[in-house]
């Protein structure tokens, strides 16, 4: 009998989380939206706004200026004024950054209005997957924080998708005009579905016993653990926030020191890797193979699926499988393909399918690994105290490595060629391996209490 309650209750709580999950990962929806939704009108926008090499790169990475901002203030905001409320916040301003990055009258416009909306996405960048670990039983937190993944490449496929479908709705000259300005209107739609979506879910029990409301934070974690378990986790939780006081000054000390490298390491590792050069580019990468403006497109829609696949793959492997294994078994099969890629377009070897296939077998390992382990990981890894502040520093500098390369990319694959820039991208995913097996440790299974000592005890 009292099996057969356990059992129901392990039902409904998964029931609670699961869609409390669900709701924080449409955050990651926006992101994958946002951030790949120019590769499809870069090229309308380059001959409507006459841009050379240069501007092609602040298009694409003007939107990062924003997300560094916002990734760096989520922390002292979300600190001060709880998870939910900030993210509310981030959609008010992704709502925003659509409706002005399709109605500007001259490139400057465009960009303001790509940076507001990039404040909002680097806001929900940090703070969903805080959210969602901060929310998620230890047992399945790993698939719980990668659904914010999952989220980003549905976004990811399905702006590919509907990039296609605007621009086959008239010819060249409608494109340059008018399509890419529907194509950044679209981002309205899953804007106002994760505004709306937010009012119906809890703020952080961990967030709620830090300002000393323990009492508020207690009913949401019954539905989580269960009454007995849930109050263990109050006492659990209201210890950690004793040892010290929250500072940032506390990550650069010797039992934290650690955590801060493996969180700020993978975070760039995850972009000098050249993923997003990738995505963000892709149509105009196979152009360089030969590709007209419909094949390219058409091309950039499986690497969305591919991409879309490994990552559900990931999410039913990640507590399994353990995430330290899944970041050394993708990051090798990405230095392999990135050898390959480079050395098909040394040789010339581009007109068949070699470099689509390996550039989504590069794909469907980054989504295996990287794309949705190091939000995991980063989400994590940092303590109770400082988990808000520490993780906005760590998402900084993924998008501030994300800027470097996005910038970069377009003039790297004009003058040093697409060979080198490949070999590059190959040489980051050798350190991340070495990196990976060195310094990040298994956290597959423990609570974030647990992993919180995990540090003290190195």
């Amino acid at each position: 009998m009292s099996s057969n309650i356990s059992e129901q209750g392990d039902r409904v709580s998964m029931k609670f989380v699961t869609l409390v999950s669900i709701v924080a990962a449409l955050g990651g929806l926006l992101f994958g939206f946002d951030t790949a939704v120019v590769s499809g009108a870069i090229g309308f926008m380059k001959q409507h706004f006459d841009l050379n090499d240069f501007q092609v790169g602040w298009a694409v990475s003007s939107l990062i200026i924003g997300c560094i901002v916002g990734a760096l203030s989520s922390g002292v905001l979300s600190e001060k004024f709880g998870r939910k409320r900030v993210l509310i916040t981030a959609a008010i301003l992704f709502i925003i950054g659509s409706v002005f990055s399709a109605v500007p009258n001259t490139f400057n416009e465009f960009i303001i209005a790509r940076m507001i909306g990039g404040i909002g996405i680097g806001i929900t960048s940090t703070l969903c997957p805080l959210y969602n670990a901060e929310i998620a039983p230890a047992k399945y937190r790993g698939r719980l924080v990668a659904l914010n993944q999952l989220a980003t490449v549905t976004g990811i496929s399905l702006v590919y998708f509907v990039n296609l479908w605007i621009a086959g709705l008239g010819n060249e000259a409608w494109g340059i005009s008018t399509a890419w300005r529907w194509m950044f209107a679209f981002g309205i739609i899953p804007g106002l579905l994760f505004l709306v979506l937010l009012f119906f879910v809890p703020e952080s029990p961990r967030w709620l016993i830090k300002q000393g409301r323990a009492a508020e934070s207690l009913p949401i974690l019954v539905k989580i653990h269960g009454e007995t378990l849930a109050k263990q986790e109050v006492l659990d939780i209201k210890e950690s926030f004793k040892i010290e006081n929250g500072s940032i000054r506390q990550l650069f000390s010797p039992a934290l020191r650690l955590a801060l490298i493996v969180g700020v390491g993978l975070a760039v590792l995850q972009q000098v890797t050249g993923i997003n050069a990738v995505l963000y580019y892709a149509p105009e990468i196979f152009k360089q193979t030969g590709a007209g403006t419909n094949a390219a497109l058409i091309q950039t829609i499986f690497v969305g699926i591919i991409n879309l696949l490994f990552t559900i793959l990931a999410i039913w492997l990640i507590d399994k499988v353990g995430r330290k294994m899944l970041l050394l078994i993708g990051s090798s099969a990405m230095l392999i393909c990135l050898i390959v890629i480079g050395a098909a377009f040394q040789t010339g070897h581009t007109s068949g399918p070699l470099v689509l296939v390996f550039i989504l077998a590069y794909v469907a390992a980054f989504a295996l690994s990287l794309g949705p382990v190091v939000w995991v990981v980063i989400s994590e890894i940092f303590p109770n105290r400082i988990r808000g502040k520490a993780t906005a520093i760590a998402s900084m500098a993924l998008w501030t490595a994300d800027y470097i390369v996005s910038q970069a990319f377009p003039p790297m694959l004009n003058s040093a060629g697409p060979a080198l820039t490949f070999w590059i991208f190959g040489l980051m995913a050798l350190i991340t391996v070495v990196f990976t097996w060195r310094k990040v440790p298994e956290t597959k299974g423990k609570s974030l209490e647990e992993i919180e000592s995990l540090w003290a005890a190195k």
